[in-house]
């Protein structure tokens, strides 16, 4: 699989720190983003150990295999390690964090997720968000309690129910679907969404680089005031190779979301 990507982290307009981190690895297929919990103790030492966590499970991975599973089993020991960190260095407070995560494993791409943190898809000039937000405005949202509109400006917006280091186990979310040649992926911390809307983000994304692409996302998110930190990853796929064209041509598998028992 051929692929090109471009990543960014800032600090946005508003915080003093940068909570946020993130993880490109090309040549693995990995990439990842993280965002520190806002309010919560030491959220910048929470998401760089998630991200410091995923890139040496993965250069250390068995004969170089990396699978979906090895990164699930990560999450979930940085979830312990978060855990013995706040108990040992917080004194009762909490370190956690969100994540999102992007496995590209021959012609398939794997979305992990814990927390708010999105992943969306660029796909034949159609944007998708991938992931479902781990948020109590989504969950009021699906319950009907609350309109789609409604929910970024809603009091509850910033309370997520699922995060990394903050409770003994921690679910992870997985999607799994075919990559063709064209896709574009967006990993972002909800400093970027929440300040740009989907048609917006959409727009950017429809651009030629990668960079340029970035680069746009960053600028109007300053424009729109940068509340929080900013942080994204783009990747696109550029091509596959014919063998893979060859295994990927008999079916178009539509994208379907898998919780880990």
């Amino acid at each position: 699989m051929q692929v090109v990507s471009h990543a960014q982290t800032h600090v946005g307009l508003i915080r003093q720190v940068n909570e946020d981190a993130c993880l490109e690895m090309p040549e693995l297929g990995i990439w990842a983003v993280a965002d520190g919990m806002g309010g919560h103790a030491a959220g910048d030492v929470a998401s760089q150990l998630v991200v410091d966590a995923i890139k040496s499970a993965v250069l250390g991975a068995f004969n170089g295999v990396i699978t979906k599973e090895l990164l699930i089993e990560t999450l979930e020991e940085a979830n312990r390690s978060l855990q013995r960190y706040s108990r040992e260095q917080l004194e009762g407070s909490t370190a956690g964090t969100t994540v999102v995560v992007l496995f590209l494993e021959k012609t398939q791409f794997h979305l992990l997720w814990v927390g708010d943190s999105r992943g969306y898809m660029l796909r034949n000039e159609m944007l998708q968000q991938t992931t479902r937000d781990h948020s109590q405005v989504t969950e009021m949202v699906e319950q009907g309690l609350l309109a789609p509109e409604e929910a970024e400006s809603h009091e509850c917006a910033n309370v997520i129910t699922r995060a990394i280091g903050v409770d003994t186990d921690v679910e992870v979310d997985i999607i799994s679907g075919e990559c063709w040649p064209g896709d574009v992926f967006l990993l972002c911390t909800d400093g970027l969404n929440k300040e740009i809307p989907d048609p917006e983000i959409k727009r950017y994304l429809e651009q030629a680089d990668v960079m340029e692409a970035g680069m746009a996302l960053l600028h109007s998110t300053l424009v729109s005031g940068a509340r929080d930190n900013v942080t994204y990853v783009i990747v696109e796929v550029q091509g596959l190779q014919e063998d893979e064209i060859a295994n990927n041509e008999t079916e178009k598998t539509i994208p379907v979301l898998h919780k880990k028992m």
